[in-house]
């Protein structure tokens, strides 16, 4: 049971808690904090909300507004660079994963004076980073307590950093802040960290029994909230369970990896442009029934937890009640439920499953069953 679970030292769960992140850098005696969000959080307000906390503790602010989707590292560059000649000594993630993964960075390379070319990879970050906030608008990524960044190269492949120092000093959950998602963002996250979780009890690397109490956790708690979100969107309590889920199910893949799902929704964002987490469930249920030889007995555990009242007469009807369920949520979101709804030829799949074999192999390698391309691509054709 030898294993090594790594933690975002302070998380803070608190409705309105954003008015009190001054407080928050004061605690880590910063004085030039930079904000990093993008437009449409700059839009909500939430941005200007946090510099006034912020002012009022006597630290001064810089906000960085041009987060992108799938941050690509040309953006990442220029915010560094404001941080610089800002001469920020603190970092504040606001937004969705983009704008934490941005953070993220940033506090390291500023910190470092790194490129954040010689960062790609695992445990290239050289020293210690900038104190770091970490603030979630949304309920899904879990980027607020984990220590990957996934950047954008400009060839459009995704490039990922992974290291311990990106674990941010403090997680401030503030459900408030993810009352104004649309529907489709919030199904779209919710059933990316439901992934998280599903991957993080099945991965053959690094499970360990506290990413699995986790991951048990935040699976009941986002799949028992998801509904009532869809049904009443200003349910402040069902909001704040599924902000905690998708926090705990962050903490759960960060220690115990992602597998398959994820490897194969990579190129739906590089490609498509497909939002991760819409990407993740697109594929979850063909990889969930390719993994059935070896994850059957997990899967079947899991289900039950989700769906207490269901009669399950076995482990394989449990089983594959949870991989009907996440499809079933996916068709119930509204969001488009198959590859050729969202661009995807034919003609594309054998590029996909190359670029998955070839180029993301730390992924197939947590994943409970081998995969070839032939797989791969069988599993983006029963997508299809």
């Amino acid at each position: 049971m030898d294993f090594n679970f790594l933690s975002t030292p302070r998380i803070v769960c608190e409705s309105g808690g954003l008015g009190r992140i001054g407080s928050l850098m004061q605690d880590l005696s910063c004085t030039r904090a930079l904000v990093v969000t993008d437009p449409g959080i700059l839009a909500c307000g939430f941005a200007d909300e946090a510099a006034a906390s912020l002012r009022a503790a006597g630290i001064e602010v810089e906000i960085f507004h041009k987060v992108k989707a799938d941050p690509p590292i040309a953006v990442v560059e220029a915010a560094v660079e404001v941080a610089r000649a800002f001469g920020a000594d603190g970092i504040i993630g606001l937004g969705g994963g983009s704008s934490l993964d941005t953070a993220k960075v940033i506090a390291a390379a500023v910190a470092n004076d790194q490129p954040i070319t010689d960062m790609i990879g695992i445990n290239q970050v050289t020293d210690k980073r900038l104190p770091l906030i970490q603030v979630p608008t949304t309920a899904g990524t879990g980027s607020e307590v984990t220590w990957v960044s996934v950047l954008t190269s400009e060839s459009h492949e995704k490039k990922a950093v992974y290291a311990p120092q990106l674990l941010p000093d403090v997680a401030l959950l503030d459900a408030k802040l993810t009352l104004g998602m649309p529907r489709h963002i919030t199904a779209a996250t919710a059933l990316d960290a439901m992934v998280h979780a599903i991957e993080a009890v099945t991965s053959r690397t690094r499970k360990n029994p506290i990413s699995d109490g986790m991951a048990d956790k935040a699976l009941v708690l986002l799949g028992q909230n998801l509904p009532i979100v869809m049904e009443t969107p200003s349910d402040l309590s069902a909001r704040e369970a599924m902000l905690l889920g998708a926090t705990l199910a962050g903490m759960a893949f960060i220690n115990a990896s992602v597998g398959a799902i994820h490897a194969l929704s990579y190129p739906l964002g590089t490609g498509f442009k497909v939002p991760h987490g819409h990407a993740n469930a697109l594929v979850a249920g063909p990889v969930m029934r390719f993994n059935m030889p070896v994850a059957e007995a997990e899967y079947a555990r899991l289900s039950r937890l989700l769906l207490p009242s269901r009669p399950f007469n076995s482990d394989a009807a449990a089983a594959h009640g949870l991989i009907d369920e996440m499809e079933r949520m996916l068709v119930e979101s509204g969001l488009e439920s198959r590859l050729s709804g969202v661009g995807v030829t034919e003609a594309a799949i054998p590029g996909m499953a190359n670029e998955v074999v070839t180029g993301i192999t730390r992924l197939l390698e947590t994943n409970p069953r081998d995969m070839t391309a032939e797989d791969v691509s069988r599993l983006y054709q029963e997508a299809l």
